[in-house]
């Protein structure tokens, strides 16, 4: 937990307190906005704070090998374009492709004031 001082979370220090100790595990929480937010928040808590809990809730797909298939194209086939057709991503439609293996993920910052329910696994 980063509190600049631990009595400047007020109210809420027990509970942050307590996020704090799943930091790295996956949770769900749950806010009290409306709309597709009041559906839960599912992923890995990044960070707590007196103000925000920082979830990870989709991760980037990890680099893989330069000189495979999925990075490089079909070379045999001509796929791609640069240097010996260094530019393709996969089977033809780089597009997708492309799409699919170069996600970054994404990261959302939660007001711990807004949670209602903060979901963890009991072990």
């Amino acid at each position: 937990m980063s509190c600049s001082r631990s009595n400047s979370c007020g109210e809420n220090l027990a509970f942050v307190r307590h996020i704090s100790h799943f930091v790295g595990e996956a949770v769900i929480i749950f806010t009290t906005s409306g709309g597709a937010s009041g559906c839960g928040f599912a992923g890995t808590i990044l960070s707590v704070n007196c103000e925000f809990v920082r979830l990870v809730t989709h991760q980037g797909m990890p680099p893989t090998n330069p000189l495979a298939e999925n990075i490089c194209g079909d070379m045999e086939n001509g796929q791609g374009s640069g240097p010996r057709g260094f530019i393709g991503l996969g089977n033809g439609d780089g597009y997708h492709d492309k799409e699919k293996n170069h996600r970054v993920g994404s990261v959302c910052d939660i007001p711990v004031r807004s949670i209602a329910a903060f979901c963890h696994n009991a072990v």
